[in-house]
């Protein structure tokens, strides 16, 4: 893995980090409303999967924030979209589980559980029909492996040989109820094995995520079949704000904030050489700049006119997706 990779990843991994703090904060003040669900503890998975991914589809579910920076999505317009303002990315419509922009291949959140996996399923037809080399990725999490179309999409993706890329993001809660009430199979990746390649994979680790992407890339792309990978994670958080997240024990998450995932990458690439305490706390100071320059813009942006309800709803011929 190359020096420029891992920095990009730090960069990205501590600017989710930091804006997804910043959110927080944000919301308690009131002025972002409706859902805000936070990924913090899951940017390695985040962030190395888009990194190895590269090109292609990310479709992905409403913890999306840390998955549209990664994709290339700018603060300003990520943090103008969760304020409701006319200069965020779906044009303040959207709020934090929309987040939408086909230039960048990102479709962005469904706040409905699982039902990207068709969406990505489609998509990956469409690039296989038109002969494109690009895969498509679709990120869930465990919850939506227990809904009837998870199972009808890895039918289809298998049947018919499609290029897509399965990230299902363990973090061990569906909402707030704990694996092992929800799931009768408790290693989810083995509810793939029987239609596609599957493995599990540490999921807090950049390194490993970035790896298990990048071979899975490979295959989809040379043999034109889909894969699956279970990453095993967690989030600080609650399910979103209104969640008390009392179903957690202290311990348990005392045991995953000491597997931080961004101070996992900090310690591996100073020990590893690929990078210095100079480094890191440059990218420190200028993401906190950058979160505080996107809060300012929010703040400033102004609000939707009531006319754009009515704007991007259908599009008979869109031009700005996949052709």
């Amino acid at each position: 893995m190359s020096k420029s990779i891992v920095e990009r990843a730090y960069y990205l991994m501590k600017l989710g980090r930091v804006f997804e703090e910043r959110a927080k904060e944000e919301y308690m003040k009131g002025n972002i409303s409706g859902f805000l669900h936070l990924a913090i503890g899951e940017e390695a998975v985040h962030v190395g999967a888009t990194l190895a991914f590269g090109k292609g589809d990310i479709f992905v579910h409403y913890r999306e924030h840390v998955w549209a920076l990664a994709k290339g999505m700018s603060p300003k317009s990520l943090m103008a979209e969760l304020f409701g303002k006319k200069t965020g990315v779906s044009k303040g419509k959207g709020g934090s589980m929309h987040l939408y922009e086909p230039l960048l291949n990102f479709y962005g959140g469904n706040a409905i559980v699982g039902a990207q996996i068709p969406h990505a399923v489609g998509a990956a037809y469409a690039r296989k029909y038109l002969g494109h080399t690009e895969g498509v990725l679709v990120a869930f999490g465990d919850g939506a492996t227990n809904a009837g179309n998870y199972y009808e999409s890895l039918n289809m993706a298998a049947l018919w040989e499609l290029p897509v890329l399965f990230v299902n993001e363990n973090n061990l809660y569906a909402i707030g109820t704990r694996i092992d009430r929800a799931s009768a199979v408790k290693e989810l990746y083995k509810k793939a094995k029987e239609f596609m390649p599957a493995e599990r994979v540490d999921g807090m680790d950049f390194f490993q995520v970035y790896d298990a992407v990048s071979k899975a890339k490979e295959y989809i792309e040379t043999e034109g079949k889909p894969y699956y990978i279970e990453f095993l994670t967690y989030r600080y958080e609650p399910h979103s704000m209104s969640d008390p997240g009392d179903y957690r024990s202290p311990r348990e998450l005392k045991v995953f904030h000491d597997k931080d995932p961004v101070e996992f990458l900090k310690r591996e690439g100073i020990k590893r050489g690929l990078f210095d305490e100079n480094f890191v706390k440059e990218i420190d100071e200028r993401v906190e700049e950058e979160i505080e320059e996107a809060v300012k813009f929010a703040l400033e942006s102004p609000e939707p006119e009531d006319a754009e309800l009515f704007t991007d709803i259908f599009c008979e011929v869109c031009t700005d997706v996949v052709p």
